[in-house]
């Protein structure tokens, strides 16, 4: 039996002004992604796949069309409502991954919790917890500058998971990786999702990367070529 869409697009459209004009960037998409699944999102620069990542996790919003995460339409919520679902809900892993420089690793994940009510204990107990989980316990108090690529995107998934999203969207996450570090995240990606359960959708327009995923969706100028298991 196939897992109950997490995520269901009907007939999403966005487009952007530029000048005068209006450039389309995606055309009546509709998809859905399955509770638990490891979708890659592929497809050539300016095919729209970041943008459709954007619209998925709440960052942006599409022109028309309905996009609905856990049953709820992310479309029809007023600003602060969807800045509060998207801090609960969806967890970001980025190419560059966006720590702060003068933070430990382990105050870059406590980070979005300072936003919570969570006593201090609980807070520390559970950065520690998913520290462990992405084998950087012995590395929470070193900096960004003291960690490899490959360890800052590890503390950057650390930091995805600290509020237990029931989604997490991945934006190039090997692309600043050589080789051997990306094997590394893109395996630790695939045991967050077979033993954690969570789901995952990933931008990359690298094959390999891709061939983590359990699934594929390709786009092509804004339109959806394909969207089927890999």
């Amino acid at each position: 039996m196939s897992a109950a869409p997490l995520v269901q697009i009907s007939h999403l459209a966005k487009s952007y002004r530029r000048g005068v004009q209006t450039v389309p960037v995606l055309t009546d998409i509709s998809l859905d992604i399955g509770e638990g699944e490891f979708v890659a999102l592929m497809g050539p620069s300016g095919s729209g796949k970041s943008t459709l990542l954007n619209l998925i996790a709440g960052i942006d919003r599409p022109d028309s069309g309905t996009l609905h995460v856990a049953g709820l339409d992310i479309t029809r919520l007023p600003e602060a409502e969807l800045a509060d679902w998207r801090a609960a809900n969806v967890g970001f892993i980025f190419q560059f991954y966006n720590l702060m420089p003068v933070l430990t690793a382990f105050e870059n994940v406590e980070l979005p919790l300072m936003l919570t009510s969570l006593p201090r204990a609980e807070r520390r107990a559970r950065v520690e917890l998913v520290l462990d989980m992405v084998n950087l316990a012995d590395r929470m108090s070193h900096y960004p500058s003291e960690l490899s690529g490959g360890q800052q995107q590890r503390v950057a998934i650390a930091r995805a998971l600290i509020t237990d999203p029931a989604l997490i969207v991945a934006d190039e996450p090997t692309g600043d990786l050589d080789r051997t570090s990306a094997a590394e995240i893109l395996a630790m990606m695939q045991r967050l999702n077979a033993d954690a359960g969570k789901t995952i959708i990933m931008v990359t327009h690298d094959a390999h990367a891709a061939a983590a995923a359990g699934s594929l969706v390709h786009l092509e100028k804004g339109e959806l070529i394909r969207g089927e298991i890999a």
